[in-house]
């Protein structure tokens, strides 16, 4: 194996689990989030040698996980959807309140078109600015805001609508 290979293999070890995690806040489906995860680490992969690791490396994959999501949505094959949900994990300490939550936080999520998802995923989840997320999407800063804004206005009222049934 050489040095590459094994500064790859190391960086996969220490940030998969984060970038699998992404993946599942953009999909909303933990098989689709591993699919997801292969696709851009594979492409990662082949690109490393040409990657600046001095920069983020993070913000790269984090990029080629965002434009992965974005084209693979493009793919008729992708719009099916099967009419099983597998559960979400529970995580330790959580009660039932807390898992109805998190279930109908993702399920909002899920129901956002993919812009305004991703926007979301990288403003609120992977903390990045207006210009960090515009940079990754490949979009201006006037619509990230727009997009977080309608997403955040959607997914306000659809847990208003969750918390009164």
């Amino acid at each position: 194996m050489s040095d590459w290979e094994r500064d790859f293999a190391a960086w996969v070890d220490g940030r998969g689990s984060a970038l699998r995690g992404t993946a599942y806040l953009l999909c909303g489906d933990w098989h689709a989030a591993e699919d997801l995860t292969q696709t851009a680490l594979t492409k990662l992969y082949l690109a490393w040698r040409r990657i600046d690791r001095r920069g983020s490396v993070d913000a790269y994959a984090r990029t080629v996980l965002l434009r992965t999501y974005l084209d693979e949505g493009r793919r008729p094959w992708r719009r099916e959807r099967t009419g099983v949900e597998a559960p979400e994990p529970v995580a330790p300490g959580d009660g039932p309140g807390a898992v109805d939550e998190r279930l109908a936080l993702a399920a909002a999520l899920r129901g956002l078109p993919r812009t305004q998802r991703a926007v979301l995923v990288l403003r609120y989840w992977c903390d990045l600015d207006q210009r960090d997320t515009a940079a990754a999407l490949g979009i201006s800063e006037g619509t990230v805001k727009s997009a977080s804004s309608r997403g955040l206005a959607t997914l306000r009222a659809s847990m208003s609508r969750e918390e009164t049934r």
